[in-house]
């Protein structure tokens, strides 16, 4: 393992998913998942979400798309979170789900949409 990657991926992983989050799943992490967790902060997180040729913001909207076009829906609501810390606006996940329901299909963009009111709803609490 690379630890300096790993913690820079840590970092990295806190700042877009939120500390609550990621510390809660690894203080979850047992021994089935918990070198999967640091795969996570390694590479995914390190190695993938340290490239500066992307902006975190970018990264997110990518994300978003992929997600959703892989019926991902719990992630899709994690990462909608993340997108929103990472500058996009709310204008722009309309755009990307007006985007995702063209090429993904309507169902999609209505689980979107769906979750992302819950999301907008519990953030203007």
């Amino acid at each position: 393992m690379d630890q300096a990657l790993r913690d820079k991926g840590l970092a990295n992983r806190k700042a877009v998913l939120g500390e609550e989050y990621v510390n809660n799943s690894l203080a979850s992490a047992d021994a089935l998942n918990g070198p999967f967790q640091e795969i996570l902060n390694e590479y995914c997180w390190g190695l993938i979400w340290s490239d500066e040729r992307l902006p975190r913001k970018t990264r997110s909207m990518l994300n978003l798309v992929m997600l959703a076009c892989l019926n991902r829906m719990h992630e899709w609501e994690l990462h909608l979170k993340g997108a929103l810390r990472n500058g996009v606006t709310k204008d722009e996940i309309q755009a990307i789900i007006h985007q995702v329901a063209v090429y993904a299909g309507v169902p999609v963009g209505v689980e979107c949409f769906r979750i992302a009111r819950k999301v907008f709803a519990e953030i203007e609490k």
